[in-house]
């Protein structure tokens, strides 16, 4: 029995086997390019994530003052309606 590599005319064999490099390079190719892409959209997913984080800390302390100041002016209604009742 014959080795089908003998068969085969050896340019025909290595010329497929070229191709098939070729476009396996190319597709490693596309994929390195995806992952860089990958990347550097993540790593600017982080950075609006962090700002978002900031920004809604700082709004959840606004937000606080705001509730603060109502509390205080609401404790204060009641006694100045007790005030005047007496008076």
């Amino acid at each position: 029995m014959r080795n089908l590599l003998t068969v085969i005319p050896l340019h025909i064999y290595s010329g497929e086997m070229i191709t098939d490099f070729h476009n396996l390079s190319a597709k490693i190719g596309q994929l390195a390019d995806l992952t860089q892409a990958l990347r550097s959209e993540n790593a600017d997913l982080r950075i609006k994530s962090a700002a978002l984080a900031a920004e809604n800390a700082e709004l959840t302390r606004r937000m606080q003052e705001a509730h603060e100041r109502v509390a205080a002016l609401l404790a204060k209604i009641p006694a100045q309606e007790q005030d005047e009742e007496t008076a």
